[in-house]
């Protein structure tokens, strides 16, 4: 009965997925879980052919060397210890003993070198080859492997984003495969990989069945990001896609599914006295705000900018477009990294009269400025309209223009703006926030901050790697953020993730992925 009533809400589409799928509470297996999927996975190549859904599976399955915390470090994952020589250039990673791939080969440091020798191959196409070869941030000019636990990767040159870049998620979390995930003309097969759950069935379109690795060896302890504990406690995981939200709620009261790992912040309210069901709401990494073109005639003036930043009251901002589960932060640092503090938390102060003082001392006449937004990210288009009334209460002419989200893209990638309501994805280390705004506009008329001097201190941030050091770098960056109002920093985003009461232990995370090891379900 469950599998029909669903089945009239799916439509046909969705039906024989879900029934060839067993999505009913009768057809589960004491120890399954089924997980929403909003659109089916792009591959199970690790790295590869992959967007941020395709991650949500996929790194269950696989780990690096290294993995991001809860606080936003990188911290040991496969490798037990990781050591810097003095000069910066060295990473030594010894090897945690008794790690085993899912066909029961124990890993050595011989597979560490052959995966990043696959990775750094052009034809593998991994995502992250520029981050590596040179022409990002980093080079890596060999990796050995002295003995079976000790790997060595050489740099050229210092790199304070070295274990960053190799944590990144879209990365794959440079992920440690055995050589059988190839077949035997090179291509790949499947991951063959050291995660707490092993592939066990695609059906494209339908469905990515997984199931727990009898051998997996875990951290001790709690789960922290993605490291620390990873228990695998459910005999599968069935990803079932379903790409209609409200279709996937009412499953999910039905018994139909176990865990939406990102719902709308309005079903939030309507879901939380809801006693079938448990609700998971943490901020997450990413930034949402107001970007503004600092070449433009108009907005090239400071005095502007920041009577703009008096105008709007961002704590109003933030509590009405997240139905009240936001925080302010004003910060390019998001307010769960480890180098978030108390000079973060020194924001913008709204002060309308302040703001018309500014506005007389820039010469501001009434000019039209239009601020581009997009009905994609409803909470930046709302962030949009709220900012307009309140810019139009302090005496700025502000206009929204609403784009498809290609187009607002296109225009802000040629810096063909005067303002925008603007969402950018989750970057885990300050220096790459930063990094995404500032630059030199010529070169690259994406870019928000053009400031030689700011673009000193960011390129600083990205060899120190003394943590103390670093937090005096972006401190200053901070403040001077504050102080020249290229963008308008609103909050960072938020997740929230819904459960049926069978099960327990699941609990959303700021990377925006749904983490299933140490999660439990009852019958």
């Amino acid at each position: 009965m469950a599998s029909r009533a669903l089945a009239s809400a799916a439509g046909a589409g969705a039906v024989a997925a879900l029934l060839l799928a067993g999505i009913g509470p009768s057809l589960a297996a004491p120890t399954s879980i089924r997980v929403q999927l909003r659109a089916d996975i792009r591959s199970i190549n690790p790295g590869v052919n992959r967007d941020h859904n395709t991650d949500g599976v996929v790194l269950n399955m696989v780990e690096g060397l290294v993995a991001y915390g809860e606080d936003a470090l990188v911290k040991p994952l496969l490798a037990e210890k990781v050591e810097a020589s003095a000069d910066g250039k060295t990473y030594t990673f010894t090897l945690r003993k008794g790690v085993k791939f899912h066909n029961g080969a124990e890993l050595s440091s011989a597979d560490v070198v052959w995966s990043w020798n696959r990775y750094m191959d052009p034809k593998t196409e991994w995502r992250c080859l520029s981050e590596f070869d040179g022409r990002g941030q980093v080079k890596v000019e060999k990796v050995e492997a002295p003995d079976a636990s000790t790997v060595t990767f050489t740099l050229d040159n210092p790199s304070a984003l070295f274990l960053a870049s190799l944590a990144r998620t879209d990365c794959a979390m440079t992920a440690i495969l055995h050589k059988d995930s190839l077949k035997a003309d090179g291509s790949f097969d499947k991951p063959i990989g050291t995660g707490p759950f092993k592939l066990a069935e695609w059906k494209r379109n339908e469905y990515v069945r997984v199931e727990r690795f009898a051998d997996y060896a875990s951290l001790p302890g709690k789960s922290d990001g993605l490291t620390g504990g990873k228990r695998p406690l459910v005999d599968e995981i069935r990803f079932m896609v379903v790409p209609d939200n409200s279709t996937a709620k009412a499953a999910l009261l039905r018994g139909d599914l176990d865990i939406i790992p990102d719902i709308a912040n309005s079903d939030v309210g309507e879901l939380k006295g809801n006693d079938k069901v448990e609700l998971s709401v943490v901020s997450s990494m990413g930034l949402v705000g107001l970007i503004l073109q600092t070449r433009d005639p108009l907005l090239k003036n400071v005095k502007l900018r920041q009577a703009i930043a008096a105008a709007l009251d961002t704590k109003e901002i933030v509590d009405a477009v997240t139905d009240g589960l936001g925080k302010v932060n004003n910060s390019m640092v998001p307010s769960l990294s480890a180098y978030h503090t108390a000079v973060q938390d020194q924001g913008y102060t709204y002060d309308p009269a302040a703001a018309k003082k500014l506005l007389a001392e820039s010469g501001y006449k009434g000019e039209q400025i239009v601020m581009l937004a997009n009905k994609r990210y409803p909470q930046s288009f709302d962030a949009a309209v709220i900012s307009q009334q309140m810019l139009k209460a302090a005496g700025i002419n502000a206009e929204i223009e609403v784009l498809e989200w290609a187009t607002q893209l296109d225009r802000y990638s040629k810096g063909n703006y005067q303002m925008q309501a603007f969402p950018y994805s989750g970057r885990l280390d300050p220096a790459l926030s930063f990094e995404s705004m500032t630059g030199p506009k010529d070169k690259q008329p994406r870019k928000l901050w053009d400031d030689p001097a700011v673009q000193e201190l960011l390129d600083r941030s990205m060899v120190v790697s003394d943590r103390a050091e670093r937090q005096k770098i972006f401190d200053e960056l901070h403040k001077r953020f504050i102080a020249d109002v290229p963008m308008v920093m609103l909050y960072n985003g938020i997740v929230a993730g819904v459960t049926s009461k069978r099960v327990k232990g699941y609990v959303s995370t700021m990377m925006s992925l749904p983490r299933l090891w140490e999660v439990s379900a009852t019958d």
